[in-house]
């Protein structure tokens, strides 16, 4: 079966910054599980898998903005200080800051007595990846699975 919409992908994948060595990778633990069309993974990336199949191997360059979009200036906030429980910051870290819409990932610009100064972007903005992709099993999603938009079971969301 080839990959299309509203299917289910298991994939192993090793994510770099392109020319980098590796940032992360899934080799050490369960594929990876998304319903393909639905928008789980980065644009360029689910472009590239569709049409493989299982057992198909391959390598794809994603630029920025098909990934987690170009860095965009001014998105910069001043948060205060307790809102990050006593932790040890310093410029340059991130760190997930509990937000009105959820957990969102920022990095450290600047501490200060009672503010720190945060950037918004997300941290992979403004890099173009290079993924080694392993597609491992490809079938058709279940009624429950199309329903809810993801994948359930091995490597999937857990009810």
């Amino acid at each position: 079966m080839k990959i299309e919409k509203d299917c289910v992908v298991r994939f192993h994948y090793t994510v770099s910054e392109q020319g980098s060595a590796p940032l992360e990778s899934s080799g050490e633990r369960e594929p990876l599980a998304i319903l393909a069309g639905r928008g789980n993974i980065i644009p360029g990336l689910e472009q590239a898998m569709e049409g493989r199949e299982a057992g198909d191997k391959f390598a794809v360059d994603v630029p920025a903005a098909q990934a987690y979009g170009e860095k965009r200036e001014g998105l910069s906030q001043r948060v205060p200080k307790k809102h990050f429980g006593g932790q040890r910051l310093q410029p340059g870290m991130q760190v997930v800051l509990n937000t009105n819409f959820g957990p969102r990932a920022v990095t450290i610009e600047k501490v200060g007595m009672s503010v720190v100064d945060v950037d918004l972007n997300h941290p992979m903005a403004g890099k173009d990846l290079h993924f080694d992709i392993e597609v491992v099993e490809v079938r058709e999603a279940t009624a429950e699975e199309l329903e809810h938009g993801h994948v359930h079971g091995d490597g999937g969301h857990q009810h």
